[in-house]
């Protein structure tokens, strides 16, 4: 873990006081991301619970790699990325799996996805839920009707993401409402998986997508209209001064 020139608050998180709570949302992951733009759950505030990590520097660590490897560029390339869903604590993903709710994944399938303080197997990492308004506006012009979009509409962003950057999993969301503003998952991972699951309620995966190591090249006739890449990844941030 490198050195951070921004502190951590120390303790037990769970007793963290206003101003160290202020504190954590104020570190910077990336030139364009706070940790605060993570920590936001409706579940957490309808049920008054502090959605904040049990290990903060592995969520930190984690989160700068998702935010500099990941949403740093396409935050370059397409503009403005809209955080839909970030980081969960154990206890914030285990109600939102209860079934009153049934609208998140079990929490130990979440360990190095949306559980960010809690590594898989594999090691650590982070996922975020994102819509990038710039797709959304590529498939409202080229679809106009969106109840006669095609199914696999999500796919020219999935190639670009494929060719361009180091994810570690995507999964698309192509049942309403997450299909009309073309939301989807994306994942950061020490260990680079690279596979690829669409998801329909049930997680249905497209065998050709399983595994994305195995399609090798560039797919630009996948994707027409989209810019390059911007930056190929952003830096941490710099120390203050």
């Amino acid at each position: 873990m490198k050195e951070r020139d921004q502190p951590i608050p120390k303790g037990d998180p769970m007793k963290w006081n206003m101003y160290q709570l202020e504190d954590f949302g104020r570190y910077r992951l990336s030139p364009h991301f706070f940790m605060r733009d993570m920590l936001y759950s409706e579940i957490a505030s309808v049920h008054g619970m502090r959605n904040v990590p049990e290990y903060p520097e592995r969520a930190v660590e984690a989160g700068e790699k998702l935010c500099c490897t990941l949403l740093g560029p396409l935050h370059c390339t397409f503009g403005h990325v809209s955080i839909r869903s970030a980081f969960r604590s154990r206890a914030v993903n285990e109600c939102g799996a209860f079934p009153k709710y049934r609208n998140v994944a079990g929490t130990a399938y979440n360990f190095a996805r949306h559980v960010w303080d809690w590594p898989d197997k594999h090691g650590i990492g982070a996922t975020v839920s994102i819509v990038v308004p710039w797709f959304v506006g590529y498939l409202e012009e080229r679809y106009p009707d969106p109840e006669k979009r095609p199914a696999t509409a999500w796919k020219a962003m999935a190639w670009w993401i494929h060719d361009h950057l180091p994810f570690s999993e995507m999964q698309f969301y192509t049942d309403p409402p997450g299909f009309y503003y073309a939301a989807f998952n994306i994942q950061w991972h020490e260990n680079e998986d690279r596979k690829l699951i669409e998801h329909r309620g049930t997680r249905e995966t497209i065998p050709k997508w399983d595994r994305l190591e195995h399609c090798p090249g560039c797919h630009a006739s996948e994707y027409p209209g989209f810019p390059k890449l911007n930056c190929p990844t952003e830096r941490y941030p710099d120390p203050p001064g």
